[in-house]
């Protein structure tokens, strides 16, 4: 190849380079899954203050924020691990066993926060066990944590029964409740999702540990011969995923004051579908703690909006159900027109790049 076509190449991938990320900051902005979740809440947050009943009270604020709380922090880890192209589906689970643990160790005479350190460390177990299995064993994720899901639900419930361990101290599940400061429609719980976001969204966007687990669910193939130690990632998501969703089951435990195997039931469903809904490709290697965020608080004002306008349950999950599969089947064609679109330019330029070759 000459000099000049080598420097028409050149300029050509600039020039490709520069339509692609010479936009304008706000139609970058504005065209991303993120703003459309975010402006979609906005608009249905609208919506349900003019035309549902109580809507606009503080407290249903609140209590919107407390009931999706464990939703939000679980998503977060498991984020991460949809992004690699595994799944972990074992989280509402974890919630269960690890409140379980704590009300047992609790009701046996062991402090408040030991029994909720000794809580925690066995959901990060569940989640090294996990991780385990799919690394080192080399069982698909999917296969697993839906064994481990049965497994320590039954484990859960097996401990404890029917019955269910109350008479947590006052005080703390009062505070865990409790509003950021007096008259706000924010709890206290929010700060712990805004850290755990913070230290998550850290973890993935600014280090090379978060470019491994991109590269990861590009291609794990690819990613290991560019020396992304790729089982050790899988295994340390797993285990903060386990960590994240036990120390869930602790919150939920003092925020109802009640600890039951059953505790958690159905949460990983929520949590998936809120990571799908935010833009997080379920096939992995592409996705933001943003985006996932942002779907989980959509879904919630959605579930609130429903109960205040006295609709069932049983709507409210298939509710769910149907915006899950929405998301996936979207985001699959989404992703089959990127594909093409990307193939068609290549094709393109692989035209001109040997019409100039015959050219020279």
């Amino acid at each position: 190849m000459s000099a000049d076509t080598a420097g028409g190449t050149a300029a050509d991938n600039a020039a490709a380079q520069y339509r692609r990320h010479g936009r304008p900051l706000w139609r970058r902005l504005l065209l991303r899954t993120e703003t459309a979740i975010i402006i979609a809440t906005i608009l249905l947050i609208v919506i349900a203050i003019t035309t549902v009943p109580y809507f606009a009270q503080p407290y249903t604020y609140l209590t919107m924020i407390l009931n999706s709380a464990p939703i939000l922090l679980m998503l977060i880890p498991v984020t991460l691990i949809i992004i690699t192209g595994d799944i972990d589906l074992s989280v509402g689970s974890v919630v269960g066993f690890s409140s379980a643990i704590f009300g047992l160790t609790y009701q046996a005479g062991v402090p408040l926060s030991l029994a909720a350190v000794i809580a925690i460390v066995g959901g990060g177990l569940v989640g090294v066990l996990n991780g385990v299995l799919v690394t080192v064993v080399g069982l698909p994720s999917l296969a697993v944590t839906i064994g481990t899901l049965a497994l320590f639900r039954g484990i859960a419930v097996g401990l404890l029964g029917t019955t269910a361990i109350t008479g947590f101290p006052s005080d703390v599940t009062k505070f865990v409740g409790a509003p950021l400061f007096v008259g706000a429609p924010v709890p206290m719980v929010t700060v712990a999702i805004i850290a755990v976001a913070i230290a998550f969204a850290v973890l993935l966007h600014f280090t090379p540990f978060g470019r491994g687990v991109f590269a990861i669910g590009l291609s794990a193939e690819t990613a290991a011969f560019s020396g992304v130690r790729v089982n050790r990632t899988r295994l340390t998501l797993f285990i903060l995923s386990g960590l994240v969703a036990s120390a869930t089951g602790v919150y939920y435990t003092l925020q109802y004051s009640n600890a039951i195997g059953t505790n958690g039931f159905g949460f990983e469903l929520q949590v998936v579908t809120a990571i799908v809904l935010g833009g997080v490709s379920i096939w992995g290697g592409r996705g933001t703690i943003l985006g996932a965020l942002a779907g989980g608080v959509l879904i919630a004002t959605l579930n609130k909006t429903l109960q205040l306008a006295g609709i069932g349950s049983d709507t409210i999950s298939i509710v769910t159900g149907a915006t899950l599969i929405f998301s996936v089947v979207v985001a699959g064609i989404a992703g089959f027109l990127s594909r093409r679109r990307r193939s068609k330019a290549s094709a393109i330029a692989a035209g001109v790049e040997k019409h100039r070759a015959l050219h020279v």
